[in-house]
């Protein structure tokens, strides 16, 4: 088995052990043995940050861009090589991989730009002879906790506007998933970086992500995860004097109104609730259907889930790859039982599937006939299980979709110009799609919600600078 390292300070750094990564789609298939690091490796990896701050904080941003821009540059040349590493270890389709893969070379590139965009303030001062300067600066050195459900893009829209706007990065990928930041790691290694500018340390979370949010060389944590983990995260970080942007859980609405486009509204809430394997934070798992197309769109649902093919990810003609790994499938299954137990009614699939090889595979689920107060329509199932909630009109509508602790993405299926225009200002999430799936954004713009799901500036687009540069008002006597 192919063994692979941490990269701390330049040098690729081993830990005690290594642990296999299974593919999802067939468990007989190990991609490689990823190093478990521990507390000390994060020692040595903030010690190696620190030391190459401060040179790069204030060196040539022309340099920055144009490392920024190979390491894009490399990445969208082997795609497809990463898109098939990408479903080998996560279980998205080859498609799909392929996809997010060429989505973080982007994000690389319009950083590499971002390099050169920064922008300050000159203003006059009350004061008559002072000058007043408002300049953007790095915050340090950051710590980077990534998620399993995206293990590239998700890692490429966190580094590179660290490193854009001159902060020093620790890495710590999902324990899960660690081929997809070893690849992009070294790319990084090779793209002129100087050492120490970027370092990747893989293992546990409990270990790894513990050591860098209390590490106090560490001046930011940025976190995607889970709504527990992101909420101690939070708590640590605020004792420490930490600057924290968290992105967490969703329960997003998708509603679909009497005067929508029937055909566009099954085929839009199928993409949000099924692809990706329902693993996405920006998944629509509640279907919110008003009482005249109610009928005609569960019906709708059910033929073309019927013809929706789960299969291995790597395999041609597949829609729908395997979950992730065993106990988020148990956790899915269960959550089918819970749904079931509370008197909803299973309207397809939910079921294990044995197919050519061993995996993780279930069928997608629908319920129908379920009420806002169930489990199933409370709690994030992260996985492709979906309910559909009757209700009466839009005014019911939209309360029920802003009726939950969470609020990251929400949809709207009409023909209605009124209901879209009022659905947009009174929706309480943070992105908003009408007519469109829920999951699927841009690389360019703000990404965020709000209540549970997010806490701190948003990510992606020049809306990062936010939270990857702290600023600094000098003034200066004439």
């Amino acid at each position: 088995m192919q063994q692979h390292d941490n990269l701390i300070g330049g040098e690729w750094t081993p830990g005690h052990t290594y642990s296999p990564n299974l593919n999802p789609s067939n468990l007989g298939d190990t991609i490689a043995g990823y190093t478990q690091g521990d507390a000390s490796h994060v020692r040595a990896a903030v010690a190696a940050a620190t030391a190459a701050f401060p040179a790069w904080a204030t060196g040539s941003i022309q340099a920055r861009c144009d490392a920024l821009d190979r390491i894009g540059t490399e990445i969208l040349a082997r795609k497809e090589e990463l898109g098939t590493l990408l479903a080998r270890e996560e279980g998205k389709t080859r498609a799909e991989g392929i996809g997010e893969a060429a989505r973080a070379g982007q994000i690389f590139k319009f950083f590499a730009g971002e390099c050169l965009r920064l922008t300050g303030e000159t203003v006059p001062s009350v004061r008559p002879g002072i000058g007043v300067e408002i300049t953007r600066e790095p915050v340090g050195v950051v710590g980077l906790i990534t998620p399993w459900n995206f293990p590239i893009a998700i890692p490429a829209w966190k580094i590179a506007p660290a490193l854009a706007y001159g902060n020093c990065v620790v890495l710590k990928p999902a324990d899960l998933v660690p081929g997809c930041a070893w690849a992009l790691a070294e790319i990084i290694s090779r793209s002129g970086i100087p050492a120490g500018v970027f370092n990747l340390v893989m293992g546990r979370g409990s270990v790894i992500g513990n050591a860098l949010v209390n590490h106090p060389g560490v001046h930011a944590i940025s976190f995607t995860g889970s709504v527990e983990v992101g909420r101690g995260i939070a708590v640590q970080c605020v004792t420490n004097h930490k600057k924290v942007q968290l992105e967490m859980g969703g329960k997003n609405p998708q509603v679909v109104l009497d005067d929508a486009d029937l055909a566009q509204a099954v085929e839009l809430s199928v993409q949000s609730a099924f692809y990706s394997t329902g693993q996405r934070c920006t998944a629509s798992s509640r279907l919110i259907v008003t009482e005249g197309i109610y009928p005609k769109f569960i019906a709708a649902m059910q033929e073309r889930m019927a013809r929706i093919k789960v299969g291995d990810a790597l395999a041609q003609g597949t829609d729908v790859g395997p979950v992730s790994s065993q106990s988020q499938l148990e956790q899915n299954l269960g959550y089918i039982e819970i749904g079931k137990g509370e008197g909803a009614t299973l309207a397809g699939g939910g079921e294990r599937l044995k197919l050519g090889t061993e995996g993780f595979y279930m069928s997608p689920a629908l319920f129908s006939e379920s009420v806002a107060s169930m489990r199933i329509n409370k709690e994030e199932i992260f996985g492709p299980v979906a309910s559909v909630i009757r209700v009466k009109n839009y005014e019911e509508a939209l309360a029920m979709a802003n009726d939950t602790e969470f609020g990251l993405s929400a949809g709207i299926a009409t023909t209605s110009l009124k209901y879209a225009t009022h659905f947009k200002r009174h929706s309480q999430a943070g992105m908003v799609m009408v007519n469109l799936p829920t999951a699927g954004v841009d690389y360019h713009v703000p990404f965020g919600g709000r209540k549970a799901s997010s806490y701190g500036p948003r990510e992606q687009g020049r809306y990062a600078q936010e939270f990857f540069t702290t600023v600094k008002t000098a003034y200066t006597l004439a």
